[in-house]
């Protein structure tokens, strides 16, 4: 089974929507675990929120800690733009950036769209894994039309 690493710099954010978000898609094919090189108490509230709008849960629990032990076990290691390259070298798995805005303070809708994004590209990802493996992939993510607020 296929793991794939998240990763920025407080696990408060955006890896751990990616988390919740590939799991929820991956239905147990594959497995996602995310991590900070620096991890924050708990996510960020704004992320709990929007993740609660379309009804995927993100625990309210501390961040992990990027370990090199940790990214040499993932087969995916991906970065959400944070330079963790740079905070943690020592890796031997191949790590890809996805590039994206922290949502930390941000507005509603500004942290939405880093949601709807980074529920694409777990789409696209989850894809990919199954054509890998000759698995069918049936999971959308259902975004709300109308966000509230």
């Amino acid at each position: 089974m296929p793991d794939v690493l998240f990763v920025c710099v407080h696990n408060a954010g955006r890896s751990r929507m990616a988390e919740a978000l590939f799991n929820e898609a991956a239905g147990g094919r594959y497995l996602a675990s995310s991590a900070g090189t620096e991890p924050a108490g708990r996510p960020h509230p704004e992320v709990i929120a929007a993740m609660d709008e379309i009804g995927v849960d993100v625990p309210e629990t501390p961040g992990r800690m990027l370990t090199p032990d940790l990214a040499d076990s993932a087969d995916r290691l991906i970065s959400m733009g944070c330079n963790v390259g740079e905070a943690c070298p020592a890796t031997t798995t191949p790590m890809e950036d996805w590039e994206l805005e922290d949502p930390k303070g941000r507005p509603m809708q500004e942290v939405r769209a880093i949601r709807d994004d980074i529920a694409e590209r777990v789409g696209r990802l989850v894809a990919e894994l199954d054509s890998t493996v000759g698995v069918g992939s049936t999971f959308t993510v259902v975004l709300p039309v109308d966000p509230p607020g």
